[in-house]
């Protein structure tokens, strides 16, 4: 029943994150466009105090967006704000990562041959590492290091790459990458909260009071948003990488991270130019040019001969090595408790099994990933032979 309702939760906070995720970066990309494509208004517009207008069209009709300088003559009566989208993303974030790493963080959290961790110690340090870190940004965005952005930008990102290697030498390669991700959340919602609202608000205040906005409120919340915008597709890269663990099982996964973080960023800015009428196509180029170097250094090594004194597998020994290591979990009926289900619909209990699914198995063998935790205590030459035994198949 306890595995039934871990399911469950985990789709009902993964679907729910998914979707105001979603209506956030939705929200975000357009602004962020909308922004940077405004344009000088005509005359007329700019008596009335507009500093850019733009045109579109969108589903059967046009729409005229209009951007004040300081504030409208008068507050309209009904002021659209953007916030829950980004808090409700961070709750059903933190929400999953209780749910997923804290409830099940023996088999997901916890990796026995990095660091032997009881389950509340792994659970007080990933949340000293996530208030840690967020109290370490907001330290430095209130210091006079604020004042020179590529400088920021480059300590900003020196400290999450310091941050990726720390926890891959703590946690489990797929909660290393989630925490960064979690990390990167929860400073992108503090912009929101702590640093985008207060300025709305104090804009709002002074448009009422008939007064002039202070300045440095709207400087600190655009420097936020700015840091949001750079870092949505990284966060999006994280966000969908579990499924993919020949990227967090690499050998070097913290340094993988850390260069798609790069790259993803790094593409982001050529759009950002581009809506200012800025095309500069070679960022794309070198983007993409980066990214092939990546993949081609990440290309799995073979796997390595047996030492001669090594029994090769047969097919009846390789499939008791499976149903030792893998079918606990992954049966029809699994006898772990954490599971109700086998893990991604895949069962591993007949030899069939087993050789259809080989090309999901081998990269899971190989990076360390699968037996979930090694709860099972695989060693490291059964793990060679069953990569040698499907290799061969």
């Amino acid at each position: 029943m306890e595995a039934y309702l871990f399911d469950w939760l985990n789709l009902f906070f993964r679907w729910f994150h998914v979707i105001t995720g979603i209506a956030w970066i939705g929200a975000s990309f357009y602004f962020v466009w909308l922004d940077l494509s405004l344009r000088e208004p005509p005359q007329w517009k700019k008596d009335q105090g507009i500093k850019g207008d733009l045109w579109a069209i969108h589903g059967g009709g046009f729409y005229e967006v209009a951007k004040y300088q300081a504030g409208p003559p008068a507050m309209p009566k009904t002021l659209h704000w953007f916030k829950w989208e980004a808090y409700t993303t961070w709750l059903t974030g933190f929400a999953l990562l209780s749910v997923m790493y804290y409830w099940g963080a023996d088999q997901y959290l916890i990796d026995p041959q990095k660091m032997a961790l009881g389950q509340w110690q792994a659970i007080a340090i990933s949340l000293a590492f996530l208030g840690g870190g967020f109290v370490l940004y907001e330290a430095l965005l209130k210091s006079p290091m604020r004042q020179s952005p590529k400088l920021f930008a480059a300590l900003l990102y020196a400290a999450l790459v310091a941050a990726a290697w720390a926890l891959d030498q703590i946690f489990s390669d797929r909660a290393a990458y989630l925490h960064v991700g979690a990390l990167i959340g929860s400073i992108m919602a503090g912009n929101v909260l702590f640093g985008i609202m207060p300025a709305q608000r104090e804009l709002v205040r002074a448009v009422q009071a008939g007064e002039t906005p202070q300045a440095h409120f709207a400087e600190l919340a655009k420097l936020r948003s700015t840091h949001n915008n750079y870092f949505t597709l990284p966060l999006i890269f994280i966000m969908i990488s579990n499924h993919y663990p020949m990227t967090y099982g690499h050998e070097q996964g913290w340094l993988v991270l850390a260069l798609i973080g790069a790259i993803s960023a790094f593409a982001r800015h050529y759009f950002n130019l581009k809506h200012q009428d800025n095309h500069q196509p070679w960022i794309l180029v070198v983007a993409a040019l980066a990214l092939f170097l990546l993949i081609g250094w990440m290309v799995p090594k073979p796997a390595e001969p047996l030492a001669a004194n090594t029994e090769r597998l047969n097919q009846s020994q390789a499939l008791a090595l499976v149903e030792a290591h893998c079918t606990a979990c992954h049966a029809e009926k699994p006898s772990h408790p954490a599971f109700n289900a086998p893990p991604g619909g895949i069962a591993l209990e007949q030899w069939s099994q087993v050789e259809a699914n080989a090309a999901r198995i081998i990269p899971a063998l190989r990076t360390g990933y699968m037996p979930l935790g090694n709860t099972s205590g695989m060693t490291d030459e059964q793990r060679s032979q069953l990569i040698q035994a499907l290799s061969s198949e």
